[in-house]
């Protein structure tokens, strides 16, 4: 799998270093424990693209629209159908049955031999619909062994599904937790639908929590690994999460999502007409941050459609529209799969060694940390025009370190010759608090208006780390002076 970003960094991998393996170098048992169990939870996410940062500038997914029904009403919620401009939970084109999303696996697999998961996250809830979510997952384990299946919850009904799930080998599953709290809860869900009976407010509020405490304990007995999506509410859980954060870390949770809410009125949610508004960029990283000491947090997700396919950031669902797929023959070949992820991990490998050639000695004492906005299309690299990319990856940047924080979409600035003052408008507001955006090529014009607004503009194709740091030395020696 020879690539420019591979000859890119070949000349960089030559210059390998060579770390020392620890053999009766006295580490007690504990250690040596812990970081085997470290190392093989490395293994288990390394080519995950929503458990795994590293995994999903080069891995990619795709969700399968199985699951119709829900059992609960979230606020900031509307299960759409045929909206295929829209990006967000709950909305998708078209419904398949678990025959359909099986076939439609096998074909994207082969057409993208680095997708690597499968999952099923709506457009309601997949264990509200256990029949079509499970068949759909043994078609595609019987078919294609090789994927990742994945499931997103609620988590109302996910005790009663356990053992199910871990037949199934479904090793990695996403409970959706915004509250510990009931009262809190009362806020975010009118109704719980459980048992047959529909309970509102406080009383619906309270089930949820316990059966989503249930279902994260029951996860952690299973050794299956959980992920918890946390929508944040500004005014109602932002300071709660912090809470929400404690208990989940507590109960075995891997991996926090702490995500934006999305409430624009034209969704047609009841947080989007009563006017409820989002966090700001600077509000997210803030709850982020108090919440990322124990625990890791993701901060790379895109809040994905239900029938999202490609890689994270990019959504390639219509290229498979079931009129389509359903006349393609699935060349599903996994040999051939196998070596593309061969290819993918050597590259990987060669990126490391440039990312660690490009921070080695990298020390300016007492310098203030900044944020960069980088235009890539993946692969860990600064390869993107400024006027094609619909989103920027923020970095933070210091002394030693770069440090990825977010991505913020944006609308794309070229359009062919029309609206690009508006676009260039919500790309400011966008990037405002950053110091500089890293781009593969960017036209003169936005260029001059970045400048304008004191931001630097930096044309390179290299690592992301290397080019954020030849940057940012030149803005401190620049302080300096």
């Amino acid at each position: 799998m020879t690539s420019p970003s591979t000859r890119l960094l070949n000349s960089n991998a030559t210059e390998s270093t060579t770390q020392a393996k620890s053999g009766g170098c006295g580490c007690d048992s504990t250690t040596s424990t812990t970081v085997e169990r470290d190392e093989k939870l490395q293994e288990r996410i390394a080519k995950h693209p929503c458990y795994s940062e590293d995994a999903h500038h080069h891995y990619a997914r795709m969700h399968v629209a199985v699951a119709p029904a829900c059992n609960i009403q979230c606020n900031y919620c509307n299960r759409k159908y045929d909206c295929a401009n829209e990006s967000r939970p709950g909305v998708v084109s078209e419904l398949l049955t678990p025959e359909q999303a099986a076939h439609k696996a096998l074909v994207i697999g082969g057409k993208i031999p680095q997708m690597t998961v499968v999952g099923i996250a709506g457009p309601g809830d997949p264990l509200a619909n256990p029949e079509k979510t499970f068949r759909t997952f043994e078609l595609i384990a019987e078919q294609a062994p090789d994927i990742k299946l994945c499931l997103s919850t609620n988590g109302l009904m996910l005790p009663d599904y356990i053992d199910r799930i871990k037949q199934l080998n479904i090793d990695h599953v996403t409970i959706t937790i915004n509250m510990v709290d009931p009262e809190i809860g009362a806020k975010i869900y009118p109704w719980v639908h459980y048992r047959r009976k529909r309970y509102k407010g406080l009383e619906g509020a309270k089930i949820l929590h316990e059966r989503q405490m249930e279902g994260l304990q029951a996860l952690k007995d299973a050794d299956i690994l959980c992920k918890v999506n946390s929508v944040m509410i500004p005014g109602i859980n932002d300071q709660h999460l912090v809470e929400v954060n404690r208990v989940i870390r507590e109960k075995g949770a891997f991996l926090h999502n702490i995500m934006p809410l999305i409430s624009a009125p034209e969704h047609g949610t009841h947080f989007g007409l009563t006017g409820q508004r989002g966090p700001t960029p600077k509000e997210l990283k803030e709850v982020q941050d108090n919440c990322s000491g124990n625990m890791k947090m993701m901060r790379h997700c895109r809040q994905c459609r239900a029938d999202a396919v490609g890689l994270l950031g990019e959504d390639r669902s219509q290229e498979f529209s079931k009129e389509k797929f359903l006349e393609m023959t699935p060349e599903y070949d996994m040999e051939q799969r196998a070596t593309v992820h061969e290819g993918i991990e050597k590259f990987k490998e060669e990126l490391k060694v440039a990312k660690d050639k490009a921070l080695a000695g990298k020390k300016i004492a007492n310098s203030p940390k900044v944020l960069v906005a980088v235009a890539t299309k993946g692969g860990g690299l600064v390869n993107q025009h400024f006027g094609h990319a619909k989103e920027f990856q923020i970095y933070e940047v210091g002394g030693d370190e770069v440090r990825f924080v977010s991505h913020r979409k944006i609308d794309q600035y070229c359009q062919g010759g029309y609206g690009e003052e508006a676009s260039f408008e919500h790309i400011m507001k966008a990037i405002a608090d950053c110091k500089a955006v890293l781009v593969s090529k960017i036209g003169n014009c936005p260029q001059e208006k970045l400048q304008e607004a004191g931001i630097k503009t930096v044309e390179a194709y290299d690592v992301i780390e290397k080019v954020a740091l030849e940057f940012y030395e030149q803005y401190v020696k620049e302080l300096g002076n």
